[in-house]
């Protein structure tokens, strides 16, 4: 069963038995309102994997980057991940270690204030960015901010298929969705295969209340690019005099949350995956004031480890 509070919601993989259900967990989750128009308001809406300029070869690495800047800034910001500090935590407890890998980092993501929060636990903490489209720049800031703390990997890395030398807890914020259903589970398949624990978390549910928040990013990115640092003049210049970053981020973040796979599609991985019953699975989401961040949690089965050794 699901165990709902006020600050957190970790919801049963297996979804609401029934109508009646899931309207009672959408009245205590969003209100009144959730009660009339849960419909809209759940995870029923049918997943589209659409076109995404993002992840496109072709697309101009600078209007990326600007995309990824501001997306760094607004997730440190607003300490989207804040409540998601326990499952990493978790995580790392149980790979026995203090190493993470971040797969498809973009600009840095939430790091700055995650690690943070993680190294009152883990003082030895280390985290590597990476990514198949690196930003360079956005990663090397990054590094350059905490040096003891993160390493970036310049080359590109495919989530699907992680070199062997980078090894510890993977996580995956905001980019799960990429990925079509088949090259999704080659990304969980990959962490087995290698007996490495993997983190996946999204910052939004598949639902018409995030398409609705979502599309006013363009009014945000115009807002608060100017307080983006280090300034850049090519973010200023295809944010208010050409505006593409502001356009792109809202066509690739609505079409992101059509993308996001539900607490039950994730399961629907999972059990699908060969040797996943040597690993411990978790899959839900927490809530922390107005995000909601869905996530997914797997560890190497203590016994498995005892067993190998």
């Amino acid at each position: 069963m699901a165990v709902w509070s006020e600050k957190s919601l970790v919801v049963d993989p297996r979804g609401p038995q029934d109508e009646e259900e899931l309207e009672r967990r959408m009245h205590e989750a969003y209100g009144g309102f959730g009660r009339k128009y849960h419909w809209l308001l759940s995870d029923k809406m049918k997943r589209m994997h659409l076109f995404e300029f993002e992840d496109q070869p072709w697309f101009p690495g600078f209007i990326r980057d600007g995309m990824t800047d501001y997306l760094k800034y607004v997730v440190n910001r607003f300490d989207f991940y804040k409540s998601i500090v326990p499952v990493l935590q978790k995580g790392l407890r149980a790979s026995g270690g203090d190493s993470i890998i971040d797969l498809a980092s973009g600009s840095g993501g939430g790091w700055p204030k995650l690690s943070a929060a993680l190294l009152e636990s883990f003082p030895a903490l280390r985290v590597t960015l990476t990514d198949r489209f690196p930003n360079q720049r956005g990663c090397r800031d990054v590094v350059q901010s905490n040096p003891s703390v993160f390493a970036f990997e310049p080359t590109s890395v495919d989530a699907r298929d992680v070199p062997s030398h980078l090894s510890g807890l993977r996580t995956q914020f905001l980019s799960f969705h990429h990925f079509r259903p088949q090259a999704a589970r080659q990304i969980l398949q990959n962490a087995v295969d290698a007996g490495q624990p993997i983190a996946v978390l999204e910052a939004q549910k598949r639902d018409l209340a995030h398409l609705a928040k979502f599309a006013l990013s363009p009014i945000a990115v115009l807002m608060l690019t100017p307080c983006i640092r280090p300034v850049r003049w090519h973010r200023l210049v295809f944010t208010y005099l050409l505006p593409a970053i502001p356009l792109f981020t809202f066509w690739d973040g609505l079409i992101s949350v059509l993308r996001t796979y539900s607490t039950a599609e994730m399961s629907e991985m999972v059990d699908a995956l060969s040797g996943a019953d040597c690993y411990d699975w978790e899959v839900g989401e927490v809530k922390s004031g107005s995000v909601c961040v869905l996530f997914l949690l797997g560890t190497v089965r203590k016994t498995t480890i005892e067993t190998s050794q």
